[in-house]
């Protein structure tokens, strides 16, 4: 093991020669952006890279990246490169957190500095003396309590824990909302959810809505303006059917209530069955597609009422789930798709195969059919014409699209496509630019799709009343019910149980599939959302149970960290703004999730270890309690789930 050389922080030393970024560049993302952005190398760790900015600016940033420590680090090592290569002047920090037990922080520039600098005049004599001038050249920083270097040329960086104790009692003061990250862009798109009219919510709809709702939410913290768009399945040749089935079953349509139509499921089967074994009937909805699609007004209003059925129906979903949605349907985009296919066309990107209007995409053996041969549209055709829509008359800079992974080649050649028209720049870390967020399945215990005993698709509100159901037996087991009035132990019944089955989806990374398992998730012990929420009411117990005013502490105490259980839990709430940046820039909710737990574990071994109630330090301790319980609260909401207060 490397021993460090271990040094004060000293005055410039300037020092020659050049380098540039070395190879890790080809492992790195580079989203383009006239402030710093965020890296990701393909370890899970992240690097941070800050551009060079007017002096005019700096004022604004250090506000920006007021909760952001490895921002304000990287501004630092921004300048010692600077001093420590003037020839090369747009090398960027690479900056990162670090478990060694050398320091907090790691500035890893040494070695890509060296393999730019070796052969050419140069006082270093390899990436170690690489390092220790750029640890020489740091500026005088509160921030920093020592530096040292180790290996070849990494400069660990050891916080001030009177510097972070100060920062989180700023926190506590000016509230979580001064630690929001500080993203390239701002506006976004996220388009999630997106149930079809006339079918019930599912488990299968489960994972979109709640990564959408978690990314938005995430997105909306850090100053990004969302446009959340529900863009549901209203239209297509299905509503042929369904209305020619609404004009049989109820001629006076216009007047048939949501409990005469009853249960929208049972009415689309029954249509789909007769469209199957009645040719007239098959011919009648066939008829009908060309009505609706043509503008009659008796077909517009019978489609109209369906619709309206089906949004009350999702609309009770996600009240249960808080979740806010605009609904942007398929219908919305048909009267620009005409427009958007001509544009295509006078690029010369639509080409005509076998009777259909199709895009060549390289890479692809089959085409993007943007017109039917039939003349009629589809799912690439309203795709295209939702991208035009949303970078023209939305002025998105970022479109997120969350759906199966099964979808994952379409928006690939959607998105190409959007390309070749010149919507979106070639480069993919440049804005605006498309995002697909994919996801795997919600699987059973048999490790098949999650359906019922009967092998239907499990509905969502079925799986929210199981949830609530189960934690409300629990609560009432721990005999809350005796404790709490009827209201309170309802809301938390619903806040806990809601909060563990979003929360058991969203701490998996997205990509994999994973087994939905009610007794996992409704589990006190472990990574679950019980057991967060739990840990947070304890919090909030102590905070009580002490009989002090918190919010005059937060005025007159003094928070600090001497004990080194005490740092460690100061470190991890400084870590919050980062993660929830490399959360967003990744659209990685489990990223969020992870951060979580390791609070809640880092809480848990502080207070194991540091008496707080009684203590002489009680005050300060007081403070680190309600600092995790507020960004506790901060990840739940991001996350979609509320918090507890009492157990």
């Amino acid at each position: 093991m490397a021993i460090p050389l271990t040094l004060s922080l000293l005055p410039p030393v300037t020092a020659p020669p050049p380098s540039l970024f070395f190879s890790f560049n080809r492992f790195l993302h580079f989203p383009s952006s006239p402030s710093s952005v965020l890296l990701r190398a393909t370890s899970k760790r992240l690097v941070l890279a800050t551009k060079t900015q007017p002096v005019a600016t700096m004022a604004a940033q250090d506000e920006e990246n007021a909760g952001n420590v490895k921002r304000q680090l990287a501004k630092l090592f921004e300048a010692s490169l600077k001093l420590t290569v003037p020839d090369e002047p747009n090398v960027e920090p690479l900056v990162a957190a670090c478990t060694a037990k050398f320091g907090d922080y790691q500035c890893n520039n040494a070695m890509g500095l060296w393999s730019k600098i070796k052969g050419k005049a140069s006082p270093f004599k390899g990436p170690p003396a690489v390092g220790q001038t750029l640890m020489k050249n740091l500026p005088q920083s509160e921030m920093v309590e020592s530096c040292s270097v180790a290996g070849p040329g990494f400069v660990n960086v050891v916080l001030s824990a009177k510097w972070m104790a100060k920062s989180i009692q700023n926190m506590l003061i000016d509230g979580i909302d001064a630690w929001a990250p500080t993203l390239p862009v701002k506006r976004a798109v996220v388009d999630f959810s997106s149930p079809n009219i006339a079918k019930e919510m599912h488990v299968g709809h489960l994972r979109s809505t709640i990564i959408g709702d978690s990314l938005a939410r995430m997105l909306e913290y850090s100053k990004v303006e969302v446009l959340r768009r529900n863009h549901v399945g209203d239209w297509g040749t299905q509503f042929g059917m369904l209305i020619e089935y609404l004009f049989e079953k109820f001629p006076d349509y216009e007047n048939a209530t949501e409990s005469a139509i009853g249960d929208l499921q049972a009415f689309y089967k029954e249509s789909k069955k007769k469209f199957d074994e009645d040719c007239d009937f098959k011919e009648k909805a066939q008829q009908g597609v060309v009505r609706l699609q043509g503008g009659d007004p008796k077909y517009r209003k019978a489609w109209s009422r369906i619709c309206e059925i089906s949004r009350a129906e999702f609309a009770k979903v996600y009240q249960r789930l808080r979740v806010e949605l605009e609904e942007k349907g398929e219908s919305f985009y048909n009267p620009y798709i005409r427009g958007v296919i001509e544009e295509l066309s006078s690029k010369g990107l639509v080409e005509e195969s076998e009777g259909a209007r199709v895009i060549f995409i390289e890479g692809f053996n089959i085409p993007l059919i943007v017109v039917k041969s039939d003349g009629g549209y589809n799912y690439a055709s309203t795709d295209l014409t939702a991208i035009w829509y949303r970078l023209n008359e939305e002025k998105a800079e970022w479109m997120i699209y969350v759906t199966d992974v099964g979808q994952q080649q379409h928006f690939d050649m959607v998105f190409k496509a959007a390309k070749k028209a010149g919507w979106l720049p070639d480069n993919d870390k440049t804005y605006p630019k498309a995002n697909h967020v994919g996801f795997g399945l919600v699987l059973g215990e048999d490790g098949k799709r999650f359906r019922t005993r009967s092998s239907e698709v499990v509905r969502l509100v079925d799986l929210l009343d199981e949830a609530k159901t189960r934690s409300k037996a629990a609560l009432i087991e721990r005999g809350k019910d005796k404790e709490w009035t009827p209201e309170e132990l309802d809301q938390t019944a619903e806040a806990v149980g809601y909060g563990a089955v979003k929360y058991a989806d969203l701490k998996n990374n997205r990509l994999t599939n994973y087994t939905f398992n009610f007794d996992q998730m409704l589990n006190d012990k472990g990574n679950t959302a019980v057991y967060l929420l739990y840990a947070h009411a304890r919090i909030c117990s102590i905070i009580r149970k002490s009989g002090k005013d918190i919010d005059e502490f937060k005025k007159t105490g003094q928070l600090a960290l001497d004990h080194a259980d005490e740092r460690a839990l100061g470190i991890h709430l400084l870590q919050f703004a980062e993660t929830v940046e490399e959360a967003c820039t990744n659209l990685l909710p489990s990223v969020l999730c992870e951060y979580l737990y390791n609070l809640s574990e880092y809480f848990t071994k502080f207070y194991s270890n540091c008496q707080v109630i009684g203590s002489a330090e009680e005050t300060s301790r007081l403070l680190l309690c309600e600092a995790t319980a507020v960004v506790m609260r901060k990840c739940f909401h991001l996350l979609g789930i509320t918090p507890v207060y009492k157990i």
